[in-house]
């Protein structure tokens, strides 16, 4: 008999559970796991974040590449569509709010069967027509701030239907899939895909969990600022031990599926998958959340249990690399589907016995900003080399974004594409790409770091020969996985000529000669980065005469706050919160 359960949660960042070695976070049961299972030591994200990371579960493929976030393709092969076809039922349970919005509208009908849980983080679930007021200012553009207030208006309608502990959709979501074990316990060939969005925010915990980390009456309504930490650390420990309250939660309802796995010992013919999507950051690196800053560990190395039921070894930490678009092909394997050519990730089950690799290299990174690589021991993170969006391009045939259709005008200048290798002889239609998080993604600059010395990625180093390697393989995978032509030139790279030590050489120079350019003035390290970044976008745009007046500023020393009120007093009113944002971002960024 053959049966396959993957649990699967949003946001789980492993440094919070006790199997990974925090002592801070009550989570017995991923211990309890970890005892049955074989642990992951790197394992790490494909594409960012949510639907980019789902579509990678589908089709072993790297999404970022070619498009941001969207619902599968037609030309796409899904693992469990494939199984479907092989005869294996597969059955969806999830909680997870995305996979009924426009940008991921085709993922659920890959299955045989699916199960939907309504509530989570703004669903539009329960009707009331007088909404509560829900204030929110942010330096983000106007669409983004809408989408926020609608999103958290509907959470707090929600709420109101979920006061007891059975009504949370979580516990929801964990009952529907027991209830399709116990119905099929005694059947073969069926794949559980049991996914809860849980701990993804708003933070909305039970009491008792809240009671177990001193959190009772606290005024926080679960939403964690998408930004760097303003908060004094009272208020930081009071976001993280929400945050730590859901994975208790959580962890509570993994003990619930083990009870369910040991009533009908499912460890003698089920395979058991625990994954995420991606990490969290909780005030790591000075940032709280994803999207917007460097992929850290915190979001990208994320924790990984499997248990093979015709593997003897369990209770044992794996050093093999691997990453999410293994995961298909791991299932495929697992129920001897046919793999397709197209897919690209690797099965683990061929290292699992023995910790031999199956990979030497993971690619990982959002649309258009930092593409990042890793050999398990370093990590390189390269920024385009060029700011803004100019010349990169969304490639789909499903021109949907997270909630909402491409608008209109941003359709105008769309192209015919004559596709890719992975098309299956589609053309595909070719989008100026618009995307909010891509804007200025260059500020950060490249980097590198020995994960394994440095595993909180504190100290970036600078090792000639190790980012050569890197940057080259970077390019190799790029080539492999058939990326735009554009997109080599985005990260400073030719398709047909490998990297060299020279270009290692002159990008440091450079970028030693821009860190250095403001060294004669009297400004503090964190005033400088923001001054960096003015400067940038003064200069992108021409405004000589505003140069020139921030730079007679800078003879006189400057402040943080004379920062700020130097934009106020030399931009237009509109422009501010842009500018205020992007400079906040470089004054905290380390």
């Amino acid at each position: 008999m053959m049966k396959a359960v993957m649990l699967m949660f949003d946001s789980l960042n492993k440094h919070m559970l006790s199997a990974y070695g925090c002592q801070s976070t009550i989570t017995p049961n991923f211990e309890r796991l970890r005892k049955r299972s074989l642990k992951f030591d790197n394992f790490y994200v494909g594409s960012m974040p949510c639907m980019p990371a789902r579509r990678e579960l589908h089709t072993g493929r790297y999404n970022f590449l070619h498009r941001s976030w969207g619902p599968i393709e037609p030309f796409d092969e899904s693992m469990p569509e494939i199984l479907k076809k092989q005869g294996i039922h597969t059955h969806l349970v999830t909680d997870h709010k995305h996979y009924w919005r426009d940008g991921g509208a085709t993922y659920h009908s890959r299955f045989s069967t699916y199960e939907f849980i309504r509530g989570q983080e703004g669903d539009n679930w329960k009707g009331v027509v007088n909404k509560p007021i829900v204030l929110y200012e942010s330096g983000e553009t106007e669409e983004n701030k809408q989408r926020k207030i609608a999103s958290r208006t509907q959470h707090l309608i929600n709420q109101q239907y979920m006061q007891d502990e059975k009504d949370h959709p979580l516990v929801k979501t964990i009952n529907h899939g027991i209830e399709f074990i116990e119905t099929n316990q005694d059947a073969d060939n069926w794949f559980l895909q049991l996914e809860c969005f849980d701990p993804h925010e708003p933070f909305y915990v039970p009491e008792k969990y809240l009671q177990m980390y001193g959190l009772s009456n606290q005024d926080f309504d679960g939403w964690p600022p998408y930004y760097l930490v303003t908060e004094d650390e009272s208020r930081q420990k009071v976001i993280r031990g929400f945050y730590q309250a859901l994975v208790t939660m959580v962890d509570e309802y993994v003990g619930q599926v083990l009870d369910v796995f040991d009533k009908y010992n499912l460890w003698q013919d089920t395979m058991l998958i625990v994954n995420t999507d991606h990490g969290f950051l909780l005030g790591e690196h000075e940032w709280w959340g994803k999207n917007i800053m460097p992929l850290y560990n915190e979001i990208a190395n994320t924790p990984f249990f499997i248990y093979h039921p015709e593997i003897t070894s369990v209770n044992e930490s794996r050093k093999m690399l691997a990453q999410s678009i293994d995961i298909p092909a791991t299932l495929l394997d697992y129920f001897n589907a046919p793999i397709p050519p197209n897919m690209q990730g690797k099965s683990l089950i061929s290292g699992l016995e023995n910790d031999s690799p199956i990979r030497e290299y993971a690619l990982f990174g959002y649309h258009g900003c930092q593409i990042n690589i890793t050999d398990g021991e370093f990590v390189y993170m390269r920024s385009p080399v060029v700011q803004g969006t100019e010349g990169l391009n969304d490639y789909t045939l499903m021109p949907t974004r997270i909630n909402r259709r491409f608008t209109p005008k941003e359709l105008q200048g769309t192209q015919l594409h004559e596709g890719f290798d992975f098309t299956q002889g589609c053309a595909v239609l070719k989008i100026p790409a618009t995307s909010v998080m891509t804007t200025d993604s260059d500020r950060f600059g490249h980097r590198l770091y020995n994960v394994k010395l440095d595993p909180q990625q504190i100290s970036p180093i600078v090792e000639f020969e190790t980012e050569c390697r890197l940057l080259e393989n970077i390019r190799l995978m790029m080539i492999a996985n058939d990326a735009p032509l554009e997109l080599f030139a985005r990260y400073g790279l030719s398709k047909n000529d490998a990297v060299n030590m020279e270009q290692i050489a002159l990008e440091h120079q450079y970028i030693g000669a821009a860190a250095t350019a403001l060294d004669s003035y009297e400004l503090a390290q964190d005033v400088k980065y923001g001054v960096m970044s003015l400067l940038q976008y003064i200069d992108t745009r021409k405004l000589g005469d505003i140069r020139e007046k921030l730079l007679n500023q800078l003879n006189k020393s400057l402040s943080q706050e004379q920062l700020i009120a130097f934009i106020i007093d030399n931009f237009p009113t509109e422009n501010h919160n842009e500018l205020m944002y992007r400079v906040a971002l470089e004054m905290r960024l380390k």
